[in-house]
């Protein structure tokens, strides 16, 4: 069975079949051509699966994260950090970042910063004398910040996947996302100081920064909200992605003013399109795993891993290696469902904390955002700058290596994720 699921499963994505049908029609091919389950059962499966709570966050981060992309957040979130580092060499670089960092906080996706940031940043740096490719690399890299920096869309996938608490996943990405913004940044700075890519002309000040922050006070205000009314135990990660919409509408609309009701329709049908499409791979993901589940296929994987190496950090380098080349090929949502439960009871057996892990697995992941052939943020910041594949490819590199450094740092100092649990 397990040969069938898989050979069928690349001959689909060989032919370019979407991810999330991919998965669902390797699962059928699999369940008719053996004759072991009857077919009800993965009707079954893409039902249930997305009959969940916890799930239920999805949705609304997604269509939050629609809302305060149209809704003048990111430039306000982008004064703030080009008021703090703006007129530094490479200035803009390193302020899109922390932009993408801010905007991260809010969102919990990587396309959607990458998409609501370059639109404004990609631009801004070229007109500076930025090269266009190390300009869309900038926000392409720093987009992937978006699902470490709590709230995240996978980071509820893995908690429902895991069993593990979804607001210990938000906490434990704090302090990671942090790192993996700090390495970009001296990357962006070493690479401006080396191009001669000057900050702007405004100096920094105390004066100016609290400027910025007062204009940027309701955008800035909306992750302390998110996190603290979870933290605070005022509501659930669901109930919070629901007061992030109603928060983020009441600010597009009446405060700030720059989100009409003529465009809430489209960014209705918008949200509602990325969430079909995510539900579909949650929905096929899980029937794909319970297959997998039903053959004992995760005992196989986990007892040959375990025989390589009795020390933890072989076998952790060996997960490692594999989610970053799986995250190459596959849809981060539609990995954390099948690997979890193959991964994560290998990751206890080797004495790693359930939490800990699954920031790996985040980070690892995330990594795949910027990683052909699927790497979506590659696509959507090709599309907003002009540039081929090809050409970011090659400018996301560096961008790459330091994501690669921070992931095993976050690998080797566990407390980095734990010490606020």
């Amino acid at each position: 069975m397990a040969g069938v699921l898989f050979g069928s499963f690349a001959a689909f994505l060989f032919l370019t079949v979407p991810i999330g049908i991919a998965i669902g029609l390797a699962t059928l091919f699999t369940i008719i051509y053996t004759g072991a389950l009857p077919i009800e059962f993965l009707m079954k499966e893409l039902t249930t699966s997305v009959d969940s709570f916890p799930l239920l966050a999805v949705p609304y981060f997604i269509l939050a994260g629609e809302i305060m992309g149209k809704g003048g957040i990111s430039r306000r979130l982008f004064d703030v950090a080009d008021s703090i580092v703006g007129n530094k060499t490479g200035g803009i670089a390193m302020a899109t970042i922390i932009t993408c960092m801010f905007f991260a906080a809010i969102s919990g996706s990587g396309p959607a910063t990458v998409a609501a940031i370059g639109g404004i940043m990609i631009p801004a740096m070229v007109e500076k004398g930025y090269d266009k490719r190390f300009a869309t690399a900038v926000v392409a890299s720093a987009g992937s910040i978006g699902v470490i920096i709590p709230p995240s869309i996978p980071m509820v996938i893995y908690g429902v996947s895991g069993s593990v608490s979804i607001g210990d996943m938000f906490i434990a990405g704090i302090l990671p996302g942090i790192l993996v913004g700090i390495a970009l940044m001296v990357y962006a700075y070493i690479h401006s100081k080396k191009m001669g890519y000057t900050g702007s002309d405004h100096k920094a000040s105390i004066k100016g920064i609290g400027q910025a922050v007062w204009k940027a006070k309701w955008a800035l205000a909306i992750p302390v909200i998110i996190l603290g009314g979870i933290y605070g135990g005022i509501f659930t990660p669901t109930e919070a992605a629901v007061v992030a919409v109603v928060f983020g509408l009441f600010v597009g609309l009446l405060l700030y003013k720059e989100l009409k009701l003529k465009d809430l329709p489209q960014i209705f049908v918008d949200s509602a399109l990325t969430t079909a499409t995510v539900l579909v791979i949650v929905g096929a993901a899980t029937a794909f795993g319970r297959l997998l589940t039903i053959e004992q296929i995760p005992n196989k994987i986990a007892n040959a891993m375990l025989s390589v190496s009795s020390e933890p950090i072989v076998i952790i380098m060996l997960i490692t290696l594999l989610l970053l080349i799986v995250g190459c090929f596959m849809d981060t949502i539609a990995a954390i469902i099948i690997l979890t439960p193959i991964l994560l009871p290998v990751a206890l057996q080797i004495g790693y904390d359930p939490i800990h892990f699954g920031i790996i697995m985040i980070v690892n992941l995330a990594i795949g955002f910027i990683t052909p052939p699927l790497g979506v943020n590659l696509f959507v910041g090709a599309g907003i700058s002009g540039l081929s594949l090809e050409q970011l490819s090659k400018a996301i590199i560096p961008f790459f290596i330091a994501m690669l450094l921070t992931l095993f740092i976050v690998i080797v100092i566990p407390q980095l994720s734990l010490i606020f649990l």
